[in-house]
């Protein structure tokens, strides 16, 4: 599965490095990260890493492989 998470704000270059499995990019006032989640407990622990560092998912969606 490939997922997309959309959270407010640009996010450093050093929060970035938090989540190592996923790219990302700098969209509208927005940091886009993508990229392979495992299974649903992957994507619960992703969404508690964003979470823990104080960024605020706006979005999040599957996509295509």
């Amino acid at each position: 599965m490939r997922y997309e998470i959309r959270v407010d704000g640009q996010v450093s270059e050093t929060l970035t490095e938090s989540f190592p499995e996923m790219e990302h990019v700098v969209m509208s006032g927005q940091t886009v990260f993508y990229g392979p989640v495992v299974d649903e407990a992957h994507l619960y622990g992703l969404l508690a890493r964003f979470q823990a560092v104080g960024l605020t998912v706006v979005e999040m969606r599957r996509i295509p492989e």
